[in-house]
This record gives structure tokens, C-alpha cells and sequence, in this order.
């Protein structure tokens, strides 16, 4: 019989291609490792993992069955949660995914509270691109995904529990003088700089300010929200930035003002995105709930300090 040991160590060595690093990772030795695949190779009566003294390589007849195999961890892990559904709520560790244009602001606004009110929780935090986190979900690798929509996540669930709207950052001598808000045809849009592509932000700015794909190139592409802000400063351009990261990105530069972007709203919507079948949804909600109040209360009192 197959063993769910088995399993976990076939497809740790599917994920690092490295029996010694598999084993590692599993907690176990390389010989006991080496001997369960071994096993489980004979047990369904073909050959899973070619390797040699360099390299492993997956045969096509392994990747079905470790698609299989992946799903059959992801229900055996669903069915022990169970039994944790009736318990106290966050009585049990969570995995969730970020991305790193949310979780530099987000977090320090809701983790204390959330710290606060249940000591015991175990958090771990991944930080990671939407389509990474997307495939880490689906593949069980996280209990939920906090992820910026609109944005593609087809057989999943989202949980909103924030929307914005997006803010234009220039320096005050470039900002227009008496604007309290500002609409994307009375900013130069060969000035502003946004993210590199692959960042949803820089899609959902551009949807905001109904760009058409001809002028979706900008003149200085980042992977940092705090890089941009520098150049904005330093009278390069100007950029687009979320209100719930305004207070750690605008405090301090006196130099700069931030207008808010006068376009159809909400931008963004902020959401823990889970599988449709994930058990621990209580925990999830609280979550939502907690996260929204968090940021209600500080969001508010940053929007009033700008």
C-alpha cells in the first residue's frame, strides 16, 4: 500500500530535483528517503524519477502521478484540518502569501492587532508575485494568498476586505498649484513612472487612468514603490501610488504632495484568496474582518495626514 510518507518525499523530490535536498527538506536521511521512492516505484510497478550522478529528471508517466499524488496530499492535509474546524479560532498555524506591493503597508497595520487579540497565532509570511502565489495556492503550498484584484484567479475564492483608490505623487514644485484632486489628462503621462511589467499595480494604475496600449510605456520602470518615491523627489517624473501605502511613503518628504487620482473608482480591491474547498473559512473571515477594521482606522488617519 502507498503510504502518504511516500508521497510527501516523491514530491519534495519533484520540487527540488535533489534527493539530498528532498531529504533535508523532509527531515529525514537520504537513504531513508532514497528507499521509500525506491519502494513506491515498485509498489505502482514504474519508474517515477530517472537519475544519474548530476542530475533527476521526472519521466512523463511520474508527472501524472505526482499531479495525482499532489492532489492526494492536498485532500489527506484538507481532512486533518478538519478536526481543527470546532476548536478555538487561529488555534492553528497558517501560510500566507503576499505581494510586495501590499505587504510592506498592509502588514504593520493589521498584524499588531491581530497579535493583539489572538497571542497564539502562528503566521508565516511568503512573499512572492501574484502568479507564483496563485500557483502555490492551487498546489496546497499556502493556506490563503493576499493578492491585488482585478486580477486573474480562476477556481479560486477571493474574500475582499479593502478598496482603494490610487494617488498621484509628484514633487510640489511640478504639482499644480490649489489641486485637492487631480484626473489622469491634467498629468503628463510621459512622466510618470511606474513598476516593471509583471507587478500588478502597474496594470491596475494604468486601468485607472484608461491609458490606451500605445501609451502604456513609461519613462522609468522600478520593482519598488520606495525607489519610485526617490525618483519622484529627485524631479525625475511622477508616479501613482495606493492610499494604503501613502503614510510610509510619502512621511518625511516634505518636498513631495500627493493628489488623489479623480478617475471611476475603487482602483484596487484588496482580497485572502483561498481554494474553493478550504476548511479553516472561519478563520479566513475573521481574518477579513480583522484586516478591514485595522486598516479603517489607519488608512483614515493617514488619508487625513497628507
Amino acid at each position: 500500500m502507498v503510504s502518504i510518507k511516500q508521497i510527501i518525499y516523491a514530491l519534495a523530490v519533484e520540487k527540488t530535483l535533489h534527493f539530498k535536498k528532498a531529504a533535508d527538506a523532509c527531515h529525514v536521511s537520504q537513504s531513508t528517503l532514497s528507499t521509500a521512492i525506491h519502494e513506491l516505484e515498485k509498489q505502482l510497478g514504474t519508474v517515477i524519477f530517472e537519475r544519474n550522478n548530476k542530475h533527476v529528471f521526472v519521466t512523463e508517466q511520474g508527472k501524472v502521478l505526482l499531479d495525482k499524488a499532489r492532489k492526494i496530499k492536498l485532500e489527506v492535509d484538507e481532512f486533518m484540518m478538519l478536526s481543527q474546524v470546532d476548536k478555538s479560532p487561529l488555534c492553528r498555524p497558517m501560510k500566507i502569501g503576499v505581494i510586495p506591493t501590499i505587504g510592506p503597508y498592509l502588514l504593520p497595520k493589521v498584524l499588531p492587532d491581530v497579535r493583539q487579540q489572538y497571542p497564539d497565532f502562528k503566521l508565516k509570511i511568503i512573499e512572492e508575485q501574484s502568479h507564483v502565489l496563485t500557483d502555490m495556492l492551487r498546489q496546497g503550498e499556502l493556506d490563503a494568498a493576499i493578492l491585488a484584484l482585478p486580477y486573474q484567479i480562476d477556481g479560486l475564492m477571493a474574500f475582499n476586505f479593502w478598496q482603494e483608490d490610487f494617488y498621484w505623487v509628484s514633487h510640489k514644485d511640478e504639482s499644480g498649484a490649489g489641486l485637492q484632486e487631480i484626473t489622469s489628462d491634467q498629468f503628463d503621462i510621459a512622466k510618470l513612472m511606474l513598476l516593471k511589467d509583471g507587478h500588478c499595480l502597474k496594470e491596475h494604475a494604468l486601468n485607472a487612468c484608461n491609458l490606451p496600449q500605445e501609451q502604456k510605456d513609461t519613462t522609468f520602470d522600478s520593482t519598488s514603490l520606495h525607489t519610485l518615491i526617490q525618483m519622484v523627489a529627485g524631479k525625475m517624473g511622477t508616479t501613482l501610488v495606493p492610499q494604503m501605502a501613502l503614510d510610509q511613503l510619502i512621511k518625511g518628504e516634505s518636498e513631495l504632495v500627493a493628489l488623489h487620482l479623480n478617475e471611476p473608482g475603487p482602483h484596487r480591491t484588496i482580497a485572502l484568496v483561498v481554494r474553493p474547498n478550504y476548511v479553516r473559512t472561519n478563520d479566513i473571515t475573521l481574518l477579513q474582518k480583522l484586516f478591514e477594521q485595522a486598516l479603517n482606522k489607519h488608512c483614515a488617519m493617514s488619508y487625513c495626514s497628507i
